[in-house]
């Protein structure tokens, strides 16, 4: 068989689990169960490999499913609105964005929040002010103001 053929047949399984507490309760033990891979040898794999975040951050998860039932993954950074509301100190972000501001957030914390995220594979080819401009834009919508 080709490569190409054994790739076509893996399964891309996309989650957001939080760092250190990987479980094969859902969504992990389901998500996994379901294509035959056991979650338990997961969830071992990705508590060690988050074990120097601080515990409950939600981490992105790709998780690639070979048809032999084997499994890769890669961890990216916590999502950027994570990151908005830790610095905003707030909750959750409003109901109304562009109508109500829940929070503030200063242009540094911004560039600290874009360095943070440049790191993304999927971000490394861009330039640090064009994902800063993206954190932004993910302020807008939870309502927090960028403040200079």
């Amino acid at each position: 068989m080709s490569k190409a053929a054994l790739n076509a047949k893996a399964q891309i399984i996309r989650l957001l689990i939080p760092a250190g507490k990987a479980a094969p309760s859902p969504p992990v033990g389901p998500a996994l169960g379901a294509r035959g891979v056991k979650s338990m040898d997961f969830c071992k794999e990705f508590n060690a490999r988050t074990a120097h975040i601080e515990p409950g951050i939600p981490v992105p998860t790709l998780i690639t499913v070979q048809p032999d039932r084997s499994f890769s993954f890669i961890t990216k950074t916590p999502p950027t609105a994570y990151f908005l509301k830790k610095a905003a100190g707030i909750e959750k972000g409003t109901g109304r964005p562009g109508h109500e501001v829940v929070g503030t957030v200063s242009l540094k914390h911004i560039y600290e929040i874009a360095k943070i995220k440049a790191t993304d594979q999927h971000l490394k080819h861009l330039r640090l002010e064009a994902v800063a401009s993206t954190v932004v834009g993910t302020a807008k919508t939870l309502g927090i103001q960028v403040v200079p």
